[in-house]
């Protein structure tokens, strides 16, 4: 869909764009500012309004920060069935998301509101980085460790929410990882050497992985048993609710990624999980994974692990062990 686009005129100071799906634009202000524009929405996944506007505003941020950046403004986008539902959600989502553009120390400006079938939430957040400090997709090196900070399976999760079959005890778990900024992670990251950087999201663990593959040319090998994934997500996979993206990104990512016959198929599943605001995936150099992980263990970010390595091998592939 993407190459149906005109060709834009080269622009010098178009730092990141559409040419390896990053996670935001970045576009060169000064020798020492750049700007880093995102947007993002989508319907609900919760039950509270107040949660579903934390996880919609975390989620839309979560991209500034898997650029290296620090988010500055945002403006909300709105479609609301003002006919057909209470005014008191609407406000309950708008100010779940204000609390957690406040938390990361953003400034809302404003947004746009359209009377809607159904209700969709999201932002257009806008950031800034030094031009020579920008993460993108693209940089893995041979060698790397392959860092995530929180665990998957948002996606089963939140299917099996929706179809009233998830326990409280995992929907309270799922909602304070979904809400979660990856403003501390992301923190703590600027203290190592990132390669590469990008957040889990709609594409799932393999689809985010496999663009950081392409981008970077080299081989991945993953270890399905260091990935986190959120209690009961395997249960609730066993029982069907997995969503249609999260299977049309397994059959995508199949392409390019071989499993071994130890990973099975509901794991295959898991690993392609469509995700909603999930953590960052972080290409470092081996010798600083150990001290990267225990600093964010330290944070509070318990499920952080090194989930894999860049190989030598020039295939743009994945291997999950």
């Amino acid at each position: 869909m993407l190459r149906c686009l005109p060709t834009s005129e080269p622009n010098a100071d178009l730092l990141v764009g559409l040419e390896t799906g990053d996670d935001a634009g970045v576009y060169r202000l000064t020798a020492d500012l750049a700007l880093v524009q995102t947007v993002d929405y989508f319907t609900p996944i919760v039950d509270s309004p107040y949660d579903f506007g934390r996880i919609a505003a975390a989620n839309a941020l979560s991209d500034i920060y898997a650029m290296g950046a620090t988010p500055l403004t945002v403006l909300n986008i709105v479609g609301f069935p003002i006919s057909k539902l209470d005014k008191w959600i609407l406000a309950e989502i708008l100010r779940g998301a204000s609390d957690t553009v406040r938390e990361a120390g953003a400034t809302l400006m404003g947004g746009h509101s359209i009377d809607d079938v159904d209700p969709k939430f999201g932002l257009a957040v806008t950031g800034t980085v030094h031009p020579e400090r920008i993460w993108t997709n693209a940089g893995a090196q041979t060698g790397d460790a392959l860092i995530l900070t929180k665990p998957i399976g948002a996606g089963i999760v939140t299917k099996a929410i929706k179809e009233a079959a998830a326990a409280p005890d995992v929907i309270e778990e799922a909602v304070h990882w979904m809400a979660l900024l990856n403003r501390g992670a992301a923190d703590i990251a600027k203290r190592y050497e990132v390669h590469a950087a990008t957040d889990v999201t709609g594409f799932g663990l393999l689809g985010h992985a496999l663009e950081m593959v392409r981008g970077a040319g080299i081989e991945l090998v993953i270890e399905a048993s260091r990935v986190p994934v959120l209690p009961q997500t395997r249960v609730y996979a066993e029982k069907g609710y997995v969503p249609a993206g999260s299977k049309r990104n397994l059959a995508f990512v199949s392409e390019a990624t071989t499993f071994s016959d130890s990973v099975d198929g509901l794991m295959r599943q898991i690993l392609a999980d469509a995700v909603t605001s999930g953590g960052l995936l972080l290409a470092v150099p081996a010798q600083q994974a150990a001290a990267l992980v225990a600093e964010l263990r330290a944070d509070g970010l318990a499920p952080a692990a090194q989930i894999g390595a860049f190989g030598d091998a020039r295939t743009a592939t994945i291997k999950v062990v």
